[in-house]
């Protein structure tokens, strides 16, 4: 079977939700002048924080590097497994390759908009946190004021995979599932190793998108990727 023959979409969705202040760097105009310093990045439209499919892409990926190559330091992308090649994608010049895995923005979920909204906060649904970085030479401070997205909202996540080889989308959907525990053990943006970008994964629903194969069990898909993460939500 072909590799580029489509055989049907499968709609990945849950929640992801945040546990520890998460940072992702946006445009300082939708900042009041002198008030934050590295504001994180908004909806153009509504100005509430969004977190950019490239920015959860670009870490799920690299995780999934680290965990497969056998160096300290990140192989060239040529070198990469062909199972994160064929998830997500290849640009190597020997390798280059479409991504099965197709990712959304992701949106504050509504029903967290309403429980968040008449609540006082620093900034339009965000948090300043204040930072100080000292001089080793000179011993003086120099104060920042970050902005974060606060701990406990909820984003609505979805993805579409591209079911391409019935045979390897099992291995496909176990890499997956591992690329969304070891982010769980990770962070999300900037700052983690201070504590930011803390997350979680719940509510998993898989939806097949243009037919009824019947080789594709979604049930089975379900179970397979809440079994594999640590259920730090409910923890």
């Amino acid at each position: 079977m072909s590799q580029n023959h489509l055989i049907d979409k499968l709609l990945i969705m849950g929640k992801l939700k945040i546990l520890t202040g998460l940072h992702i760097g946006g445009n300082s105009d939708f900042s009041p002048i002198g008030s934050v310093d590295s504001p994180f990045v908004r909806d153009s439209l509504t100005h509430e924080p969004i977190i950019p499919g490239s920015s959860i892409k670009g870490k799920m990926r690299t995780l999934l590097v680290k965990n497969t190559c056998s160096d300290y330091i990140l192989n060239d992308i040529d070198a990469d497994t062909d199972i994160v090649k064929r998830l997500f994608g290849s640009s190597g010049k020997n390798s280059a390759r479409f991504a099965r895995l197709q990712f959304f923005d992701l949106f504050l979920n509504r029903d967290c908009v309403e429980q968040f909204k008449n609540i006082e906060t620093d900034t339009y649904l965000g948090e300043i946190k204040f930072e100080n970085t000292i001089s080793r030479l000179t011993g003086i401070a120099n104060p920042r004021q970050i902005e974060r997205v606060p701990a406990g909202f909820v984003f609505d996540f979805k993805l579409i995979y591209n079911v391409e080889n019935v045979a390897e989308l099992e291995e496909d959907m176990q890499a997956l599932a591992k690329s969304f525990n070891l982010l769980e053990a990770d962070y999300l943006g900037g700052h983690g190793s201070r504590g930011y970008g803390r997350i979680c994964f719940e509510d998993f629903e898989v939806k097949k998108v243009i037919g009824e194969n019947k080789n594709i069990d979604i049930g089975e898909i379900e179970a397979e990727i809440e079994a594999v993460l640590k259920g730090s939500c409910q923890s």
